[in-house]
């Protein structure tokens, strides 16, 4: 273990992990991880290599900045027997190995849990994949957007009748890293009592589905298939974006009885309480259209911030909608405190987006900017063993 592990603060200092990821799936997981204090190496192809990350964004764009903070960078030419060698010294002595290749790739190159597991039985192995380790579709090449209309969140995001639209955010690779992560976490609590390791599996397409939630639910218990619902909650009425004299605000909530009749009161529009069509969650729901048409007629007249201030004073569930620099410019997110500043050595002084899960005693710590390409190969070598000569040798042969 090196000083640098040592020195790692919070409640996962105890254990290590092997990023062999990219994209953005298999980052997110380990990047739950490194914030909560795992030591992780990140390792790459030696640059000489030509082999890219696969992200877009440069290495110090906000992307690639904001996905790998908190590690240690080591490259290592797994195509090579003298790198896959390097690998497996570093595997034996690790708690996690995390990959999101493509699932014949590691089998290939002699990295997979099978292999790893038979000289570091404790080991926990975590992949992320497009659709799975097996089965029909194990091999084909898979992305967030792909997978966000295979996994249905396409055909119920967007405007009724618009026809398909992605979400603006990759909700499936992100939710996979998550997900990923949960199971290395769990089994490395269930390590604790059985003392061995096993291999975690999460796919983008089973993540997808996972966080449909209720409208997966509403196929599978009542066979109904959820439409797109543009802005409006598919079962929650009002709720939606509501055009203001300025702009637009949020509704929400408003389907329960008692929340209905503060918002009619709040909007002075008490005489929509005595409206046949509106007088139950169910009858607001199918008469949807003329509804919020009725409701968007009495919000035009003042503005956002008027309404926020009366939905508020009435406890009704409301909300402005903001561009990216006013959602950190509010004085909520500031005093969550979710934008952390860091010191870069090329960028100076950015901020990161924070986690947003928050632990009184032991706290994420994000303190560590992303490390340039292989930053810290020699110092990891030399913890194996390796003399600077045999490290100078292994850089000019390209196998680190």
């Amino acid at each position: 273990m090196s000083e640098q592990t040592r020195l790692r603060k919070g409640p996962l200092s105890r254990f290590s992990a092997l990023d062999l990821t990219r994209l953005r799936a298999g980052p997110t997981a380990v990047r739950q991880l490194s914030d909560w204090g795992c030591d992780v190496l990140k390792i790459e192809s030696p640059d000489a290599l030509g082999v890219s990350d696969g992200l877009g964004d440069a290495r110090n764009g906000p992307d690639f900045q904001n996905l790998h903070r908190n590690k240690r960078a080591i490259t290592l030419n797994l195509k090579d027997p003298e790198g896959v060698a390097i690998f497996k010294k570093l595997a034996d002595k690790t708690d996690v190995v995390l990959e999101n290749f493509r699932p014949d790739v590691k089998h290939r190159l002699g990295v997979d849990y099978e292999t790893l597991s038979q000289t570091n039985p404790r080991l926990i192995y975590a992949s992320v994949s497009a659709f799975g380790q097996d089965g029909p579709y194990a091999k084909r090449p898979g992305y967030d957007q792909i997978v966000q209309g295979m996994g249905g969140l396409m055909s119920i995001t967007g405007l009724p009748g618009q026809g398909p639209v992605r979400a603006g955010i990759a909700v499936a690779d992100s939710s996979a890293g998550l997900y990923c992560a949960l199971g290395v976490l769990v089994a490395l609590l269930e390590r604790e009592e059985s003392g061995r390791g096993q291999w975690v599996q999460a796919s983008l397409l089973e993540a997808m589905i996972g966080m449909l939630d209720f409208q997966a639910a509403r196929w599978l218990v009542n066979q109904e298939i959820p439409g797109q619902a543009g802005n409006d909650h598919p079962t929650s009425v009002p709720t939606g974006v509501f055009k203001t004299k300025d702009g637009h605000v949020n509704i929400a909530g408003a389907s329960s009885q008692d929340m209905w009749q503060r918002l009619c009161k709040a909007m002075k529009a008490e005489h929509l309480l005595s409206v046949p069509d509106y007088s139950t969650a169910p009858l607001r729901s199918k008469n949807r259209v003329p509804l919020n048409q009725t409701l968007e007629g009495i919000m035009v007249t003042k503005t956002s911030q008027e309404w926020i201030e009366l939905f508020e004073s009435a406890s009704v569930a409301c909300g402005p909608i903001y561009k990216m620099n006013e959602v950190f410019d509010d004085p909520q997110t500031k005093h969550l405190g979710i934008a952390i500043p860091i010191a870069h050595p090329e960028l100076g002084n950015i901020e990161l987006v924070g986690q947003p899960v928050s632990l009184s005693r032991t706290p994420a710590v994000i303190d560590q900017p992303t490390p340039e390409r292989s930053a810290h190969t020699k110092e990891v070598l030399r913890d194996l063993g390796y003399s600077d000569d045999q490290i100078k040798d292994l850089h000019e042969r390209l196998v680190v």
